[in-house]
């Protein structure tokens, strides 16, 4: 008897368990991120692919949604960023898993198109060379060629096999990215910071004199620690810069190109200032804003070995991660402004991550023109010639501070009669000369003005008001040395800082 062929059944395509499949997929991702991290640490940390595509991202980011980012989240922008990447790269490999439960090309497309945008990402970053697209190029090939082992694995349907391949996949990328993050950290800066010592600079800031501030009343102690200074940046990671590595080149618009290493900054004679540094970010009555005693050079007296030629008009400086900005040549080179090249913050080394080895300090100017951390390129040319990175993304291109104040009094309940209100304001390089407050919209009261150390650095107020019992609100505003009184008309933080008068609620029981 034979036996119809049309009538034998036909045989199905063996199909992977979706949770087999899913996980496939994030080992396959997992094994490509370890491979590019390993690479990085010895072509350049910042070509690990996980952070050069969310440099990018950054880079990328439109002006709105940073600054929703600043302020919704401060300096945790970064770890939200990163966290969130982290989510989305998770789900497109379980994607890339599900798609493939019968054959694997499908999820190698997925996952190789990581690997693509990766090194599209490496490629554009300005502060990598070539050699920095071999991380990841390896991140593509190790993901692609995981996850086509593993497919093949579990499709056999050897549970043990699958289950073994799956733990040394795991295990193999664990091993490699420690051993990817163990040789980066061997760059750190932190040794090479420890070894600078002491920096005792030849002209030292005079002494905060006794009422600099009212910290007893609530405002901030008038220097603040490093611990809490402020930090708002673009860096991703903290660059690691080490001293014996770190140098800056002078050229540009000058009578003869300098470059100077850390030694040469070092041994020249240093000056300590006392500098209020403002972040543009910073909303009204905001918190992006502290004082320290930076010690370095006169950036004047540098740019000045190098002979500015006629003509120049911008300072353009670029940290060791590919960050710039544009300062006015006339502004750093006005004489008693202050300019400095900072190598020390209150009594030590820069820290790490307020731009170890060096820095630029500008007072009376917003960080985003000015205050270049990391730096290691001064070129000297004109508006026209090049455009800095926050002016690329719609900021201004002069970045003075504006008159500001601020309230440092905690909502909530406080007894009713006198209550006391104290904060800061800042001018700076004009100086206040006056603040007032007011309960409601009841009249102006002059407040207590703490004692000025100098006009590059902010001043605290305090005063005592009236309160009836019941819900209040007080207002501030400050006038500085030139006559100017802080306007009440509300602007944004783009694309030249914030502007309005803060107005806060308390209540009286």
């Amino acid at each position: 008897m034979s036996t119809d062929l049309h009538d034998a059944p036909i045989q199905a395509a063996p199909k992977l368990p979706a949770p087999v499949a899913g996980l496939i997929g994030v080992l396959s991702l997992v094994a490509a991120l370890a491979a590019g991290h390993v690479v990085a640490a010895f072509v350049g940390f910042n070509a690990s692919p996980y952070l050069a595509v969310g440099n990018a991202a950054i880079d990328l980011t439109p002006t709105w949604l940073k600054n929703f980012a600043v302020s919704a989240f401060g300096t945790a922008d970064k770890t939200v960023l990163l966290s969130g990447m982290a989510v989305v790269m998770i789900v497109l490999a379980i994607v890339a898993g599900l798609i493939s439960r019968q054959r694997p090309l499908p999820g190698q497309l997925l996952i190789g198109a990581f690997g693509v945008v990766g090194i599209v990402a490496v490629y554009f970053r300005p502060d990598l060379g070539q050699a920095a697209l071999f991380a990841p190029a390896m991140s593509l090939l190790t993901g692609v060629t995981v996850f086509r082992i593993l497919h093949k694995v579990a499709l056999r349907g050897d549970t043990s096999a699958s289950r073994r391949s799956f733990l040394i996949t795991a295990a193999g990328a664990a091993v490699v990215g420690v051993i990817g993050q163990w040789v980066g950290t061997r760059k750190d800066a932190g040794s090479s910071r420890a070894a600078v010592g002491p920096l005792v600079p030849a002209e030292p800031a005079p002494a905060v004199p006794a009422g600099a501030d009212f910290a007893k009343f609530g405002t901030p102690t008038f220097i603040t620690p490093n611990s809490d200074f402020y930090r708002i940046d673009t860096a991703l990671v903290v660059p690691q810069v080490r001293t014996e590595d770190w140098s800056l080149r002078i050229h540009g618009m000058v009578d003869k190109e300098i470059t100077y290493s850390y030694d040469d900054i070092r041994n020249r004679p240093l000056v300590e200032r006392i500098i209020t540094l403002c972040c543009v970010s910073n909303p009204v009555g905001g918190q992006y804003i502290s004082t320290a005693r930076f010690i370095g050079v006169d950036l004047a007296g540098l740019l000045n070995e190098a002979g500015v030629r006629p003509g120049a008009e911008q300072l353009f400086s670029t940290s060791s991660d590919g960050f710039s900005a544009g300062t006015p040549v006339s502004t750093v080179l006005e004489n008693g402004r202050g300019a400095m090249l900072a190598i020390g913050m209150n009594g030590e080394p820069l820290p790490i991550e307020h731009g170890f080895p060096a820095r630029l300090v500008v007072p009376g100017l917003y960080g985003y023109v000015s205050a270049t951390k990391w730096v290691t390129d001064l070129e000297l040319t004109t508006w026209d010639a090049k455009q800095a990175y926050w002016l690329q993304r719609g900021w201004s291109e002069q970045g003075p501070v504006k008159t500001e104040s601020r309230i440092d009094l905690a909502n909530g309940g406080v007894a009713p009669g006198k209550v006391r209100v104290a904060g800061i304001a800042f001018a700076q390089h004009t100086g206040i000369s006056r603040v007032e407050v007011r309960v409601d919209s009841g009249p102006w009261q002059d407040a207590m003005l703490s004692t000025e150390v100098n006009i590059d650095s902010w001043r605290m107020w305090w005063a005592q008001l009236d309160a009836s019992k019941g819900s209040h609100t007080v207002t501030v505003r400050a006038t500085d040395k030139s006559g100017y009184t802080q306007t009440d008309q509300i602007a944004d933080v783009v694309p030249d800082g914030a502007t309005g008068w803060q107005t806060i609620t308390f209540s009286a029981n």
